[in-house]
C-alpha cells in the first residue's frame, strides 16, 4: 500500500514545474523550521515565566518559613494559621499555602491556608527534604493551571526540619504563552506570505530568464543553427551551464566540420574507386573479348589453315607435271599464290588478336577478390544471387596476371550466374593444398549442375547448351588457358541439379 502512495507521489512530482517543486520545498523547509524555531522560543518563554513565578514562590516560602520561627507554641500556630489565611486572601495569585514536618521520618502537616483543594504527595514532600532542594511542578486545578512550589527551610527551626509548599496560580503565564502562540502563528504565516511573493518575483529574474534563453539556444541549435551560443551574463550556476553548453557546443560544431570535410574527401575518393572499378572492369571485359577472339581465330586458322596448305599443296604437285596448256598452267599458279596470300592473312589476323604477354605480380587472394567481386556485384542483385568468401587463415600471397585471373574469375562466376535463372547462392572458398605448395579456389554454386558426359565437354571451345544466343563455350576454355598459363590446373565437379564446383589450383609465391 505504501509502495503505491509513494509511486503516486513521484508521479506527482515528476509533473511539478521548477517552480511549484522550489515553492514546496520552501515552503516545507520554512514551516519546518519556524515550526522548531517557535517551539524553542515558546519554551524558553515558559521556562522564563516559570522561573519568575518560582523566584517570587520562593521568597513567600522564605518569609513564611522566618515567620514560622517566631510561633513556637500552639497558640502561635494558631496565629500563624490566621495569618497565611489573611496572606491567601491579600494576595489573589496564591491558592494555597502548607507546612509539613520530616523530622520523624514522616511528612507531617503542620499547618497552612488554601484556595483550591490539593494534596501534596508525601514522598514528593520527602525527596525535596531529603535533597534539601527547591523542587516545583505544574499543577492543574480547578480554578486553573499554577505553579507548586515545596521549599525546604535552610535551618531548623524548633528541632523540626520543615518544608513550605506553596501553590501560585498560572493564569498570567498562560495568558502570555497564547498570546505568544498566536503572535508567532500570525507572524510565520505573515512571513512565509511574504518570502512567496519575493521568491515569484525573484523566480524570474534568477531563474525563469536564464533558463528560456539556455532552452531557447538549445532549440535553436537542435535545428541545425549550430553557430549560436548562450551568452554569459554572470559566473553563477547558470553561467557554468552557459560555458559548458558553448564548450560542448564548440566541440560539435568541430566535429561537424571535420565530418563535412571527410564526406568530401570520401566522396572524391569514392569516384576515384568508381572511376578505377570502371576502367578495370573495361580493361577486363577487353581482355575476356581478346581471349575469346583469339580463340576463335585459333579455331579459324586451325580449320582454314588445314585445307588451304592441301589445296596449296596439290597445286604445286600439279605445277610439277609438264605438259598442260599455257592457261591451265596460269591458272595452277594463281591458286598457289592465293593459297599462300591466305595463309599469310590468317597469320596476320592470329598475330593481331594475340594476347599480350602477361605481367605477372605478387597479390594476396584478398586483393585478387576485392577487385574482382565488386564487378559483378550488380549482375549478383539482379539475378537474386547471394554470395560467401570463406578463406582460410595463412593463406601464401600469389604470383599472377592480375587481369587474367580476374578475367576466368568472372568468367567463372558468369557461368554460375546462367545455371541460377531463378536465383541461388556462390561460395567462394580458398585453401592451402600444403603437400604441393598450391592454392585451391573453389567457385561452387546452386545451379542445375551438369551431368558425366557434359562436364568431358565443358571445356572444349564453342561447347554450349546454348546455341542461339552467339559466340558461346569459350568461358571455361579461356579459364582452363589461363590457368594453365599460371603453371595451375582447373578441375570441374558437378551433379545434375546439385550445382557445380569450379576448382583453381593455383601456385603459391615462391621467395628466392
Amino acid at each position: 500500500m505504501f509502495k503505491k502512495i509513494f509511486d503516486k507521489i513521484n508521479i506527482y512530482n515528476d509533473n511539478l514545474t521548477v517552480r511549484v517543486r522550489l515553492v514546496v520545498l520552501t515552503v516545507a523547509g520554512l514551516a519546518l523550521t519556524m515550526a522548531i524555531w517557535g517551539f524553542v522560543q515558546l519554551t524558553a518563554l515558559d521556562r522564563i515565566l516559570v522561573d519568575q513565578q518560582a523566584k517570587r514562590l520562593e521568597g513567600v516560602a522564605d518569609t513564611i518559613s522566618t515567620f514560622y520561627q517566631f510561633f513556637p507554641t500552639k497558640r502561635g500556630l494558631h496565629a500563624l494559621d490566621s495569618a497565611l489565611k489573611d496572606f491567601i486572601q491579600t494576595d489573589v495569585r496564591l491558592a494555597r499555602i502548607d507546612i509539613f514536618d520530616t523530622s520523624h521520618g514522616n511528612v507531617d502537616y503542620v499547618t497552612g491556608a488554601s484556595r483550591v483543594q490539593y494534596e501534596w504527595p508525601d514522598n514528593i514532600v520527602f525527596a525535596a527534604s531529603a535533597k534539601n532542594k527547591v523542587r516545583y511542578v505544574k499543577i492543574e486545578t480547578e480554578s486553573g493551571p499554577a505553579l507548586g512550589l515545596l521549599y525546604p527551610a535552610s535551618v531548623e527551626i524548633k528541632g523540626s526540619h520543615v518544608v513550605v509548599g506553596i501553590i501560585g496560580f498560572s493564569r498570567a503565564n498562560a495568558e502570555i504563552m497564547n498570546s505568544a502562540q498566536q503572535l508567532l502563528i500570525f507572524s510565520s504565516i505573515g512571513l512565509l506570505l511574504f518570502i512567496l511573493l519575493i521568491l515569484g518575483l525573484s523566480y524570474g529574474w534568477i531563474i525563469g530568464r536564464p533558463l528560456k534563453l539556455i532552452i531557447q539556444t538549445i532549440d535553436e541549435f537542435q535545428k541545425g543553427q549550430y553557430i549560436n551560443r548562450i551568452p554569459i551574463v554572470h559566473r553563477d550556476e547558470w553561467g557554468q551551464i552557459s560555458k559548458h553548453f558553448n564548450m560542448m557546443a564548440d566541440e560539435i560544431q568541430d566535429v561537424i566540420t571535420r565530418n563535412l570535410d571527410l564526406n568530401r574527401h570520401l566522396e572524391d575518393r569514392v569516384r576515384e574507386e568508381t572511376l578505377k572499378v570502371v576502367q578495370l572492369q573495361k580493361q577486363v571485359a577487353d581482355l575476356k573479348q581478346l581471349t575469346a577472339l583469339g580463340h576463335l581465330t585459333a579455331n579459324l586458322a586451325h580449320d582454314l589453315g588445314t585445307p588451304l596448305h592441301s589445296i596449296g599443296g596439290l597445286a604445286n604437285l600439279l605445277l610439277e607435271r609438264e605438259g598442260w596448256p599455257p592457261d591451265v598452267a596460269h591458272k595452277l599458279k594463281l591458286i598457289v599464290q592465293q593459297t599462300q596470300r591466305l595463309d599469310n592473312v590468317i597469320q596476320n589476323v592470329r598475330k593481331a588478336t594475340r594476347l599480350p604477354e602477361p605481367h605477372f605480380e605478387v597479390l594476396t587472394i584478398q586483393q585478387i577478390l576485392s577487385e574482382t567481386l565488386p564487378l559483378v556485384e550488380s549482375f549478383m542483385q539482379k539475378n537474386r544471387v547471394e554470395m560467401s568468401v570463406n578463406i582460410d587463415d595463412g593463406i601464401k600471397p600469389l604470383y599472377v596476371d592480375r587481369y587474367r585471373i580476374q578475367t576466368a574469375l568472372m568468367n567463372i562466376i558468369q557461368n554460375a550466374l546462367e545455371a541460377m535463372p531463378q536465383g541461388g547462392k556462390i561460395t567462394i572458398s580458398v585453401q592451402t593444398i600444403s603437400q604441393n605448395g598450391l592454392v585451391a579456389v573453389t567457385i561452387n554454386d546452386t545451379g542445375t549442375g551438369m551431368p558425366p558426359d557434359m562436364i568431358e565437354k565443358a571445356c572444349e571451345p564453342f561447347f554450349s547448351t546454348r546455341q542461339n544466343e552467339g559466340l558461346r563455350g569459350l568461358g571455361l576454355a579461356i579459364v582452363r588457358d589461363i590457368v594453365k598459363t599460371h603453371g595451375g590446373k582447373m578441375e570441374i565437379k558437378s551433379s545434375l541439379g546439385q550445382g557445380t564446383s569450379i576448382i583453381l589450383y593455383l601456385p603459391v609465391f615462391k621467395d628466392n
